[in-house]
């Protein structure tokens, strides 16, 4: 209800009767319009004025005097009308013009208010609205307090907002919001304060509370969304903006672009002055309904205020995530995709378009460029009016040739970011291991440089080159867990092994694997005996484990007996395995007996001085629970135990992991093979026999290295109750074969026909070799020459960059243009020129390159400018006062990303606008850091801000603290790209 001042003066002369009503009368007829004021009058004066001025006699006793409504009241003191009043019969409704008539020649009685109603158009009618909405007022502080009051249903929640303020005494200054309750538990945020009472669905008995920001920019009823390390939390005063963010899982991306956001001058002070709260865009059907932009203010205002050392973005990355899927849960993303999002996010919340119009695009058609590009932005502005479009947006020239009919195609496009690529060589470099067919040799590591487009036989011709070996004789694999990951075809491109991939390098004696003739290529595993028993397999036996480099060796297909087998290996291993001497010859007796512990326990015991009759019992004991398992075993097998020492097994884990993945000290991580040894003391003199995992017992085969004269085998008896005894003195076998399938996980059988081997295709076996004959100082691995060269980084200027982006180029396949011309699709050529630029000017760095070729990520140093980046030599568009430069820019942020293509950490380098000290951003940590330190291999995201727009800083920089040295960086974070999680440690001194 409006409240008025009662008249204190005589009424206006009244002009004649028959003209108050003529003019009463017209203005009775206007239409309801919502939005419009009409007011009570009490039906008894009404009528009583009707039949004064009807008499024509203005002395008449029927003259009704001053406007009475008092019985419309339920009391004189509240003014509240009464309840379930009907029009034309308790009041009559009048238009605003002619109740301020019948007010300037009647006047009003004493303290009565006018009774003003609003218009409202309700969905199914437009009406007079009597009884207005009476709504309860508090602040969030205190909501035992309340008020209340009345508000029409066209009455716009700013009205609210203001009553609220002015009845609370809250400052015009102070930042607020508004929430309804509908119950005692349920509340609503107002966003929209230019919506009406009737849109927001208040009614009568509802409350609207106000909610007053922090000065740590929080808001009360939010969760602490903060971290701090002090024990006196309200103590701390900080410079503002100096604030991490607090990784949430895999959002360093975010953190990232945000820090680069948050030092972006002009866009902060916007949020920070709060002029983004009269811009919110709440109907723009391509926005966020303004919660993007309300909750990126958030961020920005604790952030600045401070109060705190790290916020904890959890709020706006859930908003992020709603509105933009790809960014829900926590993998890791790209932080220019984010960026762009959130620009275009805060674009469309903030425009200042409330309704864009239709523009059809018009062609140059050899207009002036000057013409065309001002009628271009013209357009751009009709339907894009923000912060954002003021800040970053500028417009470039797009000039599209048709091959054909040389149709020239001439457009003037806005642009946010410029995307620029980077200078790409044509070469790669590769490090290689190469496997000699020499088994004195020792593995050697080369450095190749190969065409990036190249083929897996290009790689093998630069390795020829380097060795002599003709690459028909090479074979390429990728090895990793001591297994061939992947064996590789000649014709498969490069782009398919990464720099971290372990590429060994196998000579053959003929063929390759990809061919199949009289030779057979085999992998060949090492497995060695694990100390632990595998319960988990449901047996109580020992477990084999991976050890070593794998091999691949080509055998003829005549020679693929076991014996032949055993020769070619045992040659091939000539220097990773040791002669045995005579005191590691064993009984026949006792080597039975070690065999007898094998096919029941598959390990001998570990106490290896006990009596081998003491061993038995219990052995027999075994042997008959597993009788149902050993009934179709028919060869015997024998090893020795093994006699390397716990520091030697050390001392070789940590020779084979000297390559990236654990290889580098191996011939190959193995895919397809495995190796099994035992780890025991060798000065117990304990030997012992091992049966494979497969349960079938195979012939045992020994060779003494020294004179080179294998041993025969004889053939063990089916199903022996006892213990099986020879009469002869053995040597032992240096190791035993099985095949296993290509991780080294599985035992196959062999395909074993009168003592020969058949194989169809590739096949991968492993051997069980004795730890006590393997020499662990023969995998070591020596280095050519090539690997002394050292590997110089690609270093470009900004410049080169810019100038790529403004070179000519042709149309892809997938991407033609439509010459209106030749009404065809055309491969036309395409040249962008930059003819105006934006006060932020965003530098996106194309590091990642995607083609249908290749993957992979630039590690190219880019050498930009921190002042005076001048872009007078790209802008077509020449500025009018030649006197100063016309384009010249500041570095103010940086975004970096650490890492390859399916991992890494993303960090940021800013200047702070308040006192010019840059500030290294990593996470929750902030550190102080020199502008040398700010151009690296890692620069993702340049941000420039034009010199003249750019402020002096309002304080002085702070001096580094001697408890935290300057520019210490240490951390170590884990995030991953694709879902592959990685962890990044870095530090900078």
């Amino acid at each position: 209800i409006m409240a008025a001042n009662s008249s204190t003066g005589s009424a206006t002369e009244p002009p004649g009767l028959e003209t108050q009503w003529r003019e009463i009368d017209n203005l009775n007829q206007q239409q309801l319009r919502a939005g419009d004021s009409w007011y009570l009058l009490d039906k008894r004066w009404y009528d009583q004025w009707k039949e004064y001025v009807h008499t024509g006699d203005q002395n008449s006793s029927s003259y009704p005097g001053k406007i009475d409504n008092t019985e419309l009241y339920e009391d004189l003191d509240s003014f509240h009308l009464k309840e379930r009043l009907t029009e034309n019969e308790d009041f009559v409704l009048v238009p605003a013009e002619a109740w301020h008539k019948l007010f300037l020649w009647y006047d009003m009685m004493d303290d009565q208010p006018p009774l003003e109603r609003k218009v409202v158009d309700l969905p199914s009618t437009v009406k007079v609205e009597v009884y207005p909405v009476e709504i309860y007022l508090c602040l969030s502080s205190n909501l035992e307090s309340t008020v209340s009051a009345r508000f029409s249903r066209a009455d716009k929640i700013h009205a609210i907002h203001q009553k609220i303020r002015q009845h609370f005494n809250v400052s015009e200054t102070a930042e607020s919001r508004l929430w309804m309750r509908n119950t005692d538990t349920s509340s609503e945020r107002l966003r929209n304060l230019n919506m009406t009472v009737l849109d927001t669905c208040l009614s009568s008995g509802m409350t609207v509370i106000m909610e007053i920001r922090n000065a740590d920019g929080t808001w009360p009823t939010s969760r602490p969304q903060i971290m701090r390390n002090s024990a006196d939390e309200d103590s701390y005063q900080g410079p503002p903006g100096v604030c991490g963010l607090t990784n949430l899982g895999n959002t360093c991306f975010m953190n990232s672009a945000l820090q680069c956001l948050s030092n972006t001058p002009p866009l902060t002070e916007y949020f920070l002055k709060n002029s983004y709260l009269e811009e919110l865009n709440f109907t723009n059907p391509l926005g966020m309904k303004g919660e993007i932009a309300e909750a990126y203010a958030d961020v920005i205002k604790q952030m600045w205020s401070g109060r705190h050392y790290s916020v904890v973005p959890r709020v706006f990355k859930t908003k992020v995530g709603h509105f933009a899927s790809q960014f829900l849960g926590y993998q890791q993303h790209d932080s220019q995709e984010l960026l762009s999002f959130l620009l275009d996010g805060l674009h469309e919340d903030l425009n200042r378009v409330k309704k864009k119009e239709y523009i059809e695009l018009r062609d140059a058609d050899g207009r002036p460029d000057q013409e065309v590009a001002e009628e271009a932005w013209r357009n751009h502005l009709r339907r894009n009016d923000s912060v954002i479009v003021d800040t970053f947006h500028g417009l470039f020239k797009s000039t599209l040739v048709c091959p054909q009919c040389n149709k020239v195609s001439v457009t003037f496009d806005p642009f946010c970011y410029l995307s620029v690529p980077l200078p790409v060589s044509k070469e790669r470099v590769m490090e290689v291991f190469y496997v000699s067919l020499d088994p004195t040799a020792k593995p050697t590591q080369y450095r190749l440089i190969v065409p990036k487009a190249g083929r897996v036989i290009d790689l093998c011709a630069a390795l020829s080159q380097a060795t002599g070996i003709p690459p028909s004789q090479m074979a390429v694999a990728d090895v990793f867990n001591h297994h061939f990951y992947r064996i590789y075809q000649t014709d498969e491109f490069l782009s398919c092994i990464l720099d971290r991939d372990d590429i060994f390098v196998y000579q053959l004696s003929s063929g390759s694997v990809d061919q199949d003739g009289e030779e057979v290529v085999m992998a060949i595993y090492m497995r060695e005996r694990s100390h632990y028993r595998d319960y988990g397999s449901g047996s109580n036996s020992y477990g084999t484990s991976l050890f070593g480099h794998p091999l691949l060796i080509s055998v003829p297909r005549a020679q693929c007996t076991r014996e032949d087998l055993y020769q070619l290996l045992l040659k091939r291993m000539a220097r990773y395995v040791r002669p045995l001497d005579p005191s590691e010859e064993v009984e026949e007796e006792e080597e039975e007996e070690e065999l007898y512990k094998a096919q029941t326990n598959g390990v001998s015991d570990d106490e290896g001085e006990e009596d081998s009759e003491e061993a038995g019992p219990s052995k027999k004991k075994e042997e008959t629970q597993e009788s149902s398992q050993t009934e179709e075993q028919n060869n015997c097998q024998s090893e020795a135990s093994p006699s390397s020492e716990g520091e030697e097994r050390a001392e070789e884990e940590e020779l084979s992991s000297e390559p990236d993945r654990g290889s580098s000290t191996e011939e190959g991580q193995s895919a397809c093979g495995s190796t099994d040894t035992n780890s025991q003391d060798a000065t117990d003199g304990d030997q012992s026999a091992g049966a494979e995992p497969s349960g079938k017992e195979e012939e045992d085969e020994d060779e003494d290295e020294e004179e080179e004269e294998p041993a025969s085998c004889a053939q063990a008896n089916k199903r022996l109750p006892g213990r099986r005894r020879y009469t002869e003195r053995r040597k032992k076998a240096l190791f035993t074969m099985q095949a296993v399938n290509s991780n080294g996980t599985t035992e196959r059988g062999m395909g074993e026909t009168d003592g020969s081997f058949s194989f169809s295709s590739m096949q991968t076996a492993s051997i069980l070799l004795q730890t006590h004959v393997f020499n662990v100082f023969m995998q070591k691995y020596i280095k050519d020459q090539s690997m002394d060269v050292p590997h110089q980084q690609t270093t470009v200027q900004l410049q080169e960059c810019l100038e790529l982006f403004t070179t000519v180029e042709t149309l892809e396949e997938e991407n033609p243009w439509y010459c209106p011309t030749c009404k065809k699709h055309q491969l036309a050529t395409k040249k962008l020129d930059l003819w105006s630029l934006p006060e932020v000017l965003i530098i996106h760095l194309k590091r990642f390159s995607y083609t249908k070729y290749s993957r992979e990520k630039l590690d190219t140093i880019v050498e930009f400018p921190l002042r005076d980046l001048d872009f007078s030599g790209f802008l077509l568009k020449k500025t009018v006062n030649s006197t100063e430069p016309p384009c010249r820019y500041d570095l103010i942020a940086v975004s970096n990303h650490y890492g390859g293509l399916r991992d890494g950490h993303y960090t940021s380098y800013a200047r702070n606008k308040d006192n010019g000290q840059w500030y290294y951003f990593d996470d929750s940590k902030v550190t102080y850091a020199r502008e040398e330190q700010i151009v690296t291999s890692a620069a993702y995201l340049l941000f420039y801000q034009r010199q003249d727009k750019i402020r002096q800083p309002t304080i002085p920089p702070p001096i580094p603290s001697s408890t935290q040295p300057e520019n210490h960086i240490s951390s170590q974070t884990c995030d991953g790209m694709d879902g592959a999680a990685s962890c990044v440690s870095m530090e900078t001194d």
